[in-house]
């Protein structure tokens, strides 16, 4: 074996010598994307179509086999038993162990708090889903039976309303689907991530949902948002509710809510009491991050914080400091900590074994559409059975007319095995008919039973009549389906747990107070992007700056620490950042390098640096295709903490310059060519969007370029006049000698 690996390594194939245990004859090598291909997608794919991602009644296979196992097991209406004991009988359709599927019960139990509509029936405990570290009970001392809505999950189950499977080793079947009678995808909350994809569905309340489902029935134009405000989640808190972001995630699928929990101020005691959290966080997460922030001074007010959660319910205790106003903490709490968060929303769900991003709407069309198919299989089962019925009492109904011929024809046939084939004969029915009536008890061959049975064959048939008509009208099948999501509202439907802030003024927080230390500071940038921030007193006391090897001053500026700067780079996008987010530094080192510090992508480099101070102004892009773009420096001001702002400019043509202007100036613009163009930014009109075009300002020759641009005062022209111009797009004048020295072009402020 040691020569067989020796003569491999000297063949110098590219084989794992791991995988050399056991070759009898030659190996063979096989290209990673055929590698990728026949194992890695098998896998991909089984993870998306039959483990992670929800289907549209509102399961994924996990959930769907737990719960089926519950109803055959006759927990829909018995009494509770061991969880163990239903985790045991599970595995005989989900075979991926006790503690998987026990799982998947306690986020499907009414002890967990995780869904709107529980569908487990639970006792004993298990654990909080607003609680990452209270452990649930052990499957051996929990207890579990079905909730009484899982009624509406299997109603009609053996009326061939969904098709049925084999398991996994073909000894039992098992449903692909449950027939739901309410759009339960869309009520009770799913998370699922699969291999490059994931689901996230947030809960919305269950009157609301049978309400906008009726409502798109009946009128597809309907309004969603005047039926279904926003979601409902089962821990309650505020929905911080902002119309256009929900129309949008309708409509799309995707995005995200914003969450705040509900607390009050208790003046005797002087101490706030957070009784209702974001579903997206949990306690201890929240308790972690206001300690971290107690420790680090950005919080003084609060003398004390702890968990005092009981069986009544999640609650939070903090001890105020005497004169702290309870109104103002809160509003840093919500900036600074999750007690407000995001719920982010990705309506991702499998139709037809195919993954889809779906609104809202899209969502209950879907849903209505699979619903109507279980509706018209389920009533296709009982026309069948009717139509069944019906066929052996028109077999009886022949016999009536001479029962005694019945009786002859059977007494008098001598061979068992004659006694359907003479019946068939001497009445004209078929085989069915004529053994249902041979099987008929002594005691009722007498003429009133069989016309007690016999009158049933025109309600059969008047019934029949009904459900083929049902079976044959859209309409109908609709008005049944808006008949049960009525009966499901009324029966099961619960008030709104999360509460909807339509004020503005209360969504907003108060603006945040900044303990930002300000002091005066000498801004540095080099030509390589290398910043330095130093203090006026390590200034006074250093010698000349350092610079890295081919590297040099690109500019220098007198600023404040709290003092904004805007870097924009090559690939379109400019990162914002504080000049308090970097460490003081001194004339000696080379400072910070800002595609490190600011997390650029790869390869993307610095192109300008600029100070916008309050704003105000503008930023002049000049671009090489000759033209100017004039947007206001307010276009990248952000009211949230952004960092990178993509589309920073326009990506049509290559920028050269970028220049930060209070008010308008005089610029003077170079040509490629050796021309040059003076001309005010005030005949430029200030554009609303960041990557506008812009227009021309330079009529270009074939093959020239704008090389750069610079403010006058800073051109070193001798004659302005020469150069200066009123008209747009302009082709400039041939630069003179005297004006023409060899000028620095340094990053703009």
């Amino acid at each position: 074996m040691a020569r067989k690996k020796k003569e491999i390594k000297e063949q110098g194939k590219q084989i794992d010598t791991s995988h050399v245990v056991g070759l009898v004859g030659s190996t063979t090598e096989q290209a990673i994307s055929e590698t990728l291909e026949i194992n890695y997608m098998p896998y991909a794919m089984s993870v998306i179509v039959s483990r992670a991602i929800p289907e549209i009644d509102g399961f994924k296979p996990s959930h769907r086999k737990l719960l089926y196992t519950m109803y055959k097991m006759g927990l829909l209406k018995g009494s509770r038993t061991k969880s163990a004991n239903i985790v045991g009988q599970t595995m005989k359709l989900n075979p991926h162990g006790d503690a998987a599927i026990y799982e998947t019960m306690v986020r499907l139990a009414k002890g967990n708090e995780t869904l709107l509509h529980p569908f487990v029936d639970s006792k004993g405990n298990f654990g909080k889903v607003y609680s990452r570290d209270m452990a649930y009970a052990a499957h051996r001392y929990t207890e579990a039976k079905l909730d009484p809505i899982c009624a509406e999950l299997f109603r009609d189950i053996d009326s061939d309303t969904v098709e049925m499977v084999d398991n996994y080793d073909g000894t039992l079947k098992e449903p692909v689907l449950l027939p739901t009678t309410f759009p339960n995808i869309l009520v009770n909350p799913n998370l699922g991530i699969a291999v490059g994809m994931a689901s996230n569905i947030c809960s919305f309340n269950l009157k609301e949902v049978c309400e906008t489902a009726i409502a798109l029935m009946e009128n597809p134009d309907h309004d969603i948002l005047q039926t279904m405000p926003g979601p409902d989640f089962s821990t309650g808190a505020e929905l911080l509710f902002d119309e256009t972001t929900t129309r949008d995630i309708y409509s799309t699928g995707r995005g995200s809510f914003k969450l705040r929990a509900k607390w009050r101020y208790l003046k005797d005691g002087n101490r706030i009491e957070i009784y209702e959290i974001p579903y997206s966080t949990t306690v201890e997460v929240i308790m972690d991050k206001v300690a971290e922030l107690i420790k680090a001074g950005k919080i003084r007010e609060i003398q004390d914080m702890r968990d005092e959660t009981d069986l009544h319910g999640l609650k939070l205790t903090i001890d105020l400091k005497r004169g702290v106003e309870p109104e103002k903490l809160m509003q840093k709490l919500f900036r600074l900590t999750s007690l407000q968060d995001s719920f982010a929303c990705n309506f991702n769900i499998l139709i037809a074994g195919m993954p889809r991003v779906m609104g809202v709407g899209e969502i209950l069309e879907e849903w209505t559409a699979w619903r109507t198919e279980c509706v018209k299989n389920r009533i296709f089962y009982q026309v069948q059975k009717k139509q069944d019925r019906l066929h052996l009492l028109k077999g009886l109904e022949r016999i009536l007319l001479d029962i005694d011929k019945a009786i002859r024809i059977i007494r008098e046939t001598e061979l068992e095995s004659e006694v359907i084939p003479n019946l068939m004969i001497g009445f004209g029915i078929d085989e069915i008919q004529a053994n249902y009536v041979a099987e008929i008890k002594l005691r009722n061959i007498n003429k009133e039973y069989i016309l007690k049975q016999t009158k049933a064959i025109f309600e059969l048939e008047k019934e029949i009549a009904e459900l083929n008509s049902t079976l044959n009208s859209p309409k109908k099948l609709q008005g049944v389906i808006i008949s049960e999501l009525k009966t499901v509202s009324e029966q099961y439907g619960k008030p709104r747990k999360t509460e909807i802030i339509y004020a503005s003024a209360e969504i907003e927080p108060e603006e945040e107070e900044d303990d930002t230390p300000d002091y005066p500071v000498t801004l540095f940038v080099s030509k390589e992007g290398y910043l330095k921030k130093i203090t006026a007193q390590s200034l006074r006391m250093s010698g000349e700056q350092k610079f890295k090897e081919g590297d040099s001053l690109a500019f220098s500026i007198e600023t404040t620490n709290k003092a904004e700067i805007l870097v924009f780079t090559d690939k379109y996008q400019c990162y914002k950042s504080r000049l308090s987010d970097f460490d003081d530094s001194k004339a000696s080192l080379l400072g910070d390098y800002l595609p490190q510090k600011l997390s650029f992508e790869p390869e993307e480099k610095v192109l300008q640096v600029i100070l916008p101070g309050d704003y105000k102004g503008f930023v002049l892009f000049f671009f090489a295709n000759g033209k100017a773009a004039k947007v206001p420096l307010s276009a990248y001001e952000t009211k949230t903490n952004r960092k990178k702002l993509t589309g920073a400019y326009c990506d049509k043509s290559p920028l050269k310059t970028a220049i930060g202007l209070k008010t308008d100036e005089q610029v003077a613009v170079y040509t490629t060519d050796g021309r040059a163009t003076i001309f005010s930014t005030a005949q430029l009109l200030p554009k609303t969007t960041r990557n506008t075009q812009g227009v021309n300002v330079l009529s270009l020759k074939k093959k020239a370029e704008l090389s750069h641009a610079v403010r006058l005062e800073e051109a070193g022209i001798v004659n302005p006049s020469r150069y200066r111009t009123r008209t747009l797009p302009n082709a400039g004048a041939l630069l003179k000698p005297e004006d023409a020295p060899e000028k620095q072009i340094s990053f703009e402020i």
